[in-house]
């Protein structure tokens, strides 16, 4: 089992950047294990369902981005202190939402269901 905790969400004006971050811990996420890890980073608006932001192999740092992104978001990951960081620049309005990070085996997915283990989430409010 993993354990994600995210952080670095807050309150920003538009066209103002932040960073977010997404530690792994646990047992599983020792080693040469969790190389075999996919993570990824998703949001969810209030009425809207948990999209697709961001994903990372871990093995090789192979990446995807949703096509909202444009260009304005990069996600990266430190090995050695496995953690998941989505800086985020150029925001808008409707990037407001509840990050999510989460990591399931193998390489990153688009669908949120095949996820094995979630952060508890992080809010990021962008204002006009």
């Amino acid at each position: 089992q993993v354990q994600l905790v995210e952080s670095g969400g807050g309150l920003v004006q538009a066209g103002g950047s932040l960073t977010l971050s997404c530690g792994a811990s646990g047992r599983a996420a020792s080693g040469r294990t969790f190389s075999l890890n996919g993570m990824g980073w998703f949001r969810q608006a209030p009425g809207k369902e948990r999209e697709f932001v961001a994903g990372i192999r871990w093995s090789d740092g192979v990446k995807s981005y949703a096509d909202f992104v444009n260009g304005r978001f990069t996600v990266s990951r430190d090995n050695a202190k496995n953690t998941m960081y989505l800086q985020m620049n150029s925001l808008k309005p409707e990037d407001t939402a509840v990050y999510y990070c989460a990591v399931r085996p193998g390489t990153y997915s688009r669908d949120p269901l095949l996820y094995d283990s979630w952060g508890q989430g992080t809010q990021v409010t962008v204002s006009s």
